[in-house]
């Protein structure tokens, strides 16, 4: 049995300590997050042999013994050079780590593999969780596998529809909130604090955001460099400051020699992170009632504000905002010039991308690597916005209808 580093639970900001096995999300002390902190000195690295994965790093997730572990093969996605859209962009090296291509279709899953894992350890039975819709998709999966019982609260009407159809197909059950996710959020916390029965999955639960994290390990691997600048959509804030975490913990391991710098991307009417860099402020306002058609980032009250901030302000990088039609296009250049097709949201940070270059942020000689986060089948409504191509009838009778064609064509 592969048995974890040492670790503990830690206050992010004044450094209280907590038993592995705490309920709490917050410091008691302060107020702040819990994060994990791992016990790292440079030392042989175990999983030079092991298949790219969420668990060939078993060594840095804290899960304590094997035998809890829930997986459905989530990690080892592709990272994409982009050539085409990367030219008309001007620069000359662009990936994507494509997190679409994960189980249930969004990076979600590597989160939910360690949390639900952490629950299981803690022999907890009932699982929940507010969202937009791809946290749902995939607790209601896990939970599924693992035999828990999954309730999950999300904004009235305002779920994708290929999400919803996940949460309904793996049986979990659905609690409609008349709001936003920010409200839905308040209810689910205010839930766990009341009833320590059920167990939360956000990513205010310090164990998701490890699963997370190895996004950063696997560009290391997979590039076998750092690259300059990580450019990523940003809702709840979980992902930015799990990915810096995890560029964090193989810089300690002596895997890499420098960070990245972070850069986030919010649309424009949804944007308190971005707005907050650009004000120089170390606090957030929130938005509220934000909107935008990318729903996987429709949130005004990001939970994970105080990591992320602070992501962004250790690697010296930014948050910049798009329009919904900055975000559309970018979604389907991505889809026509390379060939992968993800959810708004995810296009975001292509978006985004081409921002920074605009705005000398991104030299046009540095190494990017662009994390789209979803599937873009997660939304199939988003293609009523989308000018369908034109299209030619031919009927089967028609003697000439290869020459006919042809000239059409």
């Amino acid at each position: 049995m592969r048995m974890p580093w040492p670790y503990q639970l830690r206050c992010f900001n004044c450094h209280a300590r907590y038993p592995h096995g705490t309920l709490n999300y917050r410091c008691e002390k302060c107020e702040g997050l819990l994060e994990i902190r791992f016990h790292i000195s440079k030392r042989r690295i175990p999983w030079k042999n092991r298949a790219l994965s969420v668990w060939r790093y078993r060594e840095l997730l804290p899960i304590d013994s094997d035998r809890f572990v829930t997986s459905l093969g989530e990690g080892g996605t592709g990272l994409h050079r982009l050539r085409r859209l990367a030219k008309q962009i001007g620069l000359k090296r662009v990936y994507v780590k494509n997190e679409g291509e994960n189980p249930t279709g969004s990076f979600k899953d590597r989160g939910m593999t360690v949390a639900l894992s952490k629950a299981r350890e803690l022999g907890k039975r009932r699982v929940v969780c507010a969202s937009t819709g791809n946290t749902a998709a995939s607790l209601a999966a896990y939970s599924a596998q693992a035999g828990l019982d999954c309730i999950v609260f999300v904004p009235k009407g305002k779920i994708a529809p290929g999400k919803m159809l996940q949460v309904v197909m793996h049986g979990a059950r659905i609690v409609e909130v008349e709001g936003d996710f920010d409200q839905a959020m308040k209810l689910v916390v205010d839930l766990t604090q009341r009833r320590n029965s059920f167990y939360l999955m956000n990513s205010l639960n310090p164990f998701r955001l490890e699963g997370q994290k190895t996004i950063a390990f696997e560009v290391l691997d997979q590039l076998e460099k750092t690259p300059d600048a990580v450019v990523l959509p940003v809702g709840n804030g979980g992902n930015i400051s799990a990915i810096w975490k995890g560029f964090g913990e193989f810089r300690e391991l002596g895997v890499a020699k420098r960070k990245p710098r972070m850069i986030g991307v919010q649309a424009e009417k949804a944007a308190p992170i971005a707005r907050a860099v650009r004000d120089n402020r170390d606090t957030i306002r929130p938005v509220r009632n934000p909107q935008t058609l990318a729903t996987a980032i429709r949130i005004g009250s990001p939970v994970n504000w105080t990591k992320v901030l602070r992501a962004i302000k250790e690697s010296n990088g930014t948050a910049t905002t798009v329009s919904d039609g900055e975000i559309l296009t970018a979604q389907r250049e991505l889809a026509s010039k390379e060939g992968i097709f993800v959810e708004p949201a995810s296009a975001a940070s292509i978006a985004g991308l081409k921002k920074s270059v605009n705005s000398g942020d991104v030299d046009r000689s540095d190494l990017i690597v662009c994390v789209t986060t979803g599937h873009g089948l997660k939304d199939p409504s988003i293609v009523d916005r989308i000018p369908r191509p034109k299209s030619y009838t031919l009927k089967i009778t028609d003697t000439d209808w290869i020459d006919r064609l042809e000239r059409t064509l």
